[in-house]
């Protein structure tokens, strides 16, 4: 088919794609060329629960962690280790409000949890305070961009943080989970059946334990935790 006159100019006149990580020219729609979406930190073996990277992993392995202290939610699906690139992505959209790095996470957690079925999507609520000072939550950045793909309805102002919590990184598991207890509410109807919880990092789980606590209490039946990167056992990160 003849390419058309205005075609031509756009072509011509519109900087051609490149990817977000190499500034390399790519055809592709994900924002990466085929080399960087190769090299991306891919999480592997893990938890078939909490997705805790382990050394190996066959079908239904637990963590000793949910073994011992099975969470609240029912499952988690993170594709990646919070490890470089990923975790430069993720401090450029909730640090420095790079929406277009943002989008990309959002892309490939929407390309990770394909063909998961939920009825609704929920992303981590940030404390009012923190998010006045910090101007967005970035886990509602993720959530847009997932929503969006799969045609799935979210809502962000049913779940809601009740009282801001010390910095998480710099907590122990079981510090964290001491500062989470109440630290959410649901304040609306009753959620749907199959609820998914977004956000970008899971490091202990402690947060992702009192939210997906908080949507059982209210009525959910089967909550999943969808996050872009999963932490190692000895990495400290911002879940």
């Amino acid at each position: 088919m003849e390419v058309d006159m205005w075609t031509r100019i756009a072509q011509n006149l519109l900087p051609a794609p490149r990817c977000h990580l190499c500034q390399a020219p790519t055809t592709t729609t994900d924002g990466l060329c085929g080399a960087c979406a190769r090299d991306l930190p891919r999480l592997g073996a893990a938890c078939t629960h909490c997705g805790l990277p382990l050394a190996r992993a066959e079908a239904g392995t637990l963590c000793g962690s949910c073994l011992a202290d099975p969470p609240p939610f029912d499952q988690a699906l993170m594709p990646f280790r919070y490890a470089p690139p990923i975790d430069r992505l993720i401090g450029a959209l909730k640090f420095r409000h790079d929406l277009a790095a943002g989008t990309l996470l959002g892309q490939l957690l929407a390309s990770a949890v394909a063909g998961r079925s939920v009825d609704s999507l929920f992303p981590i609520p940030l404390h009012p305070a923190r998010l006045r000072e910090r101007g967005f939550n970035q886990a509602a950045e993720l959530c847009r961009v997932v929503a969006r793909a799969h045609d799935i309805p979210w809502d962000s102002r049913s779940l809601q943080r009740l009282r801001a919590t010390p910095a998480q990184h710099i907590s122990s598991r079981r510090e964290r989970l001491r500062n989470l207890r109440g630290a959410f509410a649901w304040q609306g109807n009753t959620p749907p059946a199959r609820v998914a919880l977004i956000d970008d990092v899971v490091t202990t789980g402690a947060t992702a334990r009192a939210a997906a606590a908080t949507l059982k209490r209210a009525g959910a039946e089967w909550v999943e935790i969808w996050a872009v990167a999963r932490t190692p056992p000895t990495h400290t990160g911002n879940f």
